[in-house]
């Protein structure tokens, strides 16, 4: 049994220390925002925090979490700068088929507490691991500078 911090609450899991934790928040603790997209790290739709900075839950293994903090788009309702980022998703209609909007909105949130005035190549480098089969990377851009004018200059 390993006990992990995910959204702020403690879990014990029972899942192996080489599961990725993408499967431990999806099989065993009923948390599907985060979704299996390539399982190899290269598509983003896995992205999650851990202690901050994003990461491909795909292929992060379970032990790699003990001790750090897990954050999923599960907690993003109650995080200032994920409360921000879904507002200008929301607004700028940024998801067309959804499925890969979890993790941008993670990597997002991931950009704008480390840069909270990001140029318009700070946003296309963070996002560039983020895959979106339907194309909606101006939307992407365009919501995440809206989002950023949003917040003030100090990280969260």
């Amino acid at each position: 049994m390993t006990t992990l911090n995910v959204n702020g609450r403690l879990q014990a899991v029972s899942s192996g220390d080489d599961t990725p934790i993408l499967w431990v928040l999806r099989d065993e603790l009923g948390m599907t925002g985060t979704k299996f997209g390539c399982g190899m790290a290269m598509c983003g739709a896995c992205t999650v925090h851990l202690d901050g900075s994003p990461i491909r839950s795909c292929i992060t293994p379970t032990s790699a979490a003990a001790g750090l903090a897990v954050t999923t788009i599960e907690a993003m309702h109650a995080d200032r700068v994920g409360q921000v980022v879904q507002k200008a998703w929301e607004e700028l209609g940024v998801a067309q088929c959804g499925y890969c909007q979890a993790g941008q909105i993670m990597a997002a949130v991931g950009l704008l507490k480390a840069t909270p005035r990001p140029s318009e190549q700070q946003i296309d480098e963070a996002m560039s691991g983020n895959i979106c089969r339907c194309g909606t990377y101006p939307r992407i851009r365009a919501a995440v500078k809206l989002a950023s004018g949003r917040l003030p200059g100090a990280a969260q």
